[in-house]
């Protein structure tokens, strides 16, 4: 028979088993990210994707052209899990893009991407996406602009735009149109369109939205790092009548 002290000797076991399982997950996405020995007249972090290195330029004066470590973890969950989930031939779309990383790795793993994000970010975005995947891609990645909730069934008629994946990293932050962006993932998402979505949680906005966000798609959890505060989850539309208005 179990006493408490073994129940708790086995949560304790369990506990840290899970530690020590995020810590050495956390270690090998942040590993995939180096910095240049010598720093030129353009500064560029790198990362190592499918055996390429990929230069990302940021730029800080911009809110969106910052690279978050969510964006690493699903560059890292894409490449490691490219057998359950392949991209070859996928019709994507990348929701806040941001500086490219995953645009660009999915396009490595052979999608056609569509890369979106607001018109102050493209710049810098559209430099990122053509430098890092000329050459190197089946497919040249679309980058355009997007204003969530806006004009959708014009730029992305359902008839003719049916993705496969939608993907995002880190767009639940202190962000004043989460009630557009949900309306995107809505309208974006057909029946056959999975999401793939990792988000760090920091505020309370992040647990409410995901709270809505499960009224409307079922979510499954595929990694929870609470060292790097961040989760990612698949998700897909749930069947008629089973969605809560």
């Amino acid at each position: 028979m179990e006493t408490p002290h073994s129940m708790t000797t086995e949560d304790e076991k369990t506990q840290a088993e899970g530690a020590a399982k995020d810590a050495e997950l956390a270690q090998a996405i942040m590993s995939r990210c180096f910095h240049p020995r010598v720093l030129g007249s353009e500064a560029w972090e790198g990362y190592i994707f499918s055996d390429v290195e990929i230069r990302i330029k940021e730029s800080t004066d911009l809110y969106g052209a910052v690279l978050w470590p969510s964006a690493m973890v699903l560059c890292h969950f894409l490449e490691t899990n490219r057998d359950q989930y392949n991209l070859m031939d996928k019709n994507v779309i990348e929701l806040g893009a941001g500086t490219g990383l995953v645009t660009i790795v999915a396009s490595l793993l052979g999608a056609k991407v569509t890369s979106t994000d607001l018109p102050d970010v493209l710049g810098n975005l559209g430099y990122n996406v053509r430098k890092n995947t000329r050459d190197r891609c089946k497919y040249t990645p679309l980058v355009t602009k997007l204003f969530w909730g806006e004009e959708l069934d014009q730029r992305f008629p359902r008839t003719s735009h049916q993705f496969d994946y939608i993907m995002a990293a880190d767009v639940v932050y202190a962000h004043p149109y989460l009630e557009e962006l949900m309306e995107t993932f809505d309208y974006l998402c057909q029946d056959n369109t999975q999401i793939l979505w990792a988000m760090r949680f920091r505020l309370d906005p992040e647990n409410s939205f995901v709270d809505r966000f499960r009224q409307r798609f079922d979510l499954e959890e595929l990694y929870n790092l609470p060292s790097l505060s961040i989760k990612l989850y698949r998700a897909w539309r749930k069947t008629k009548g089973t969605r809560v208005a």
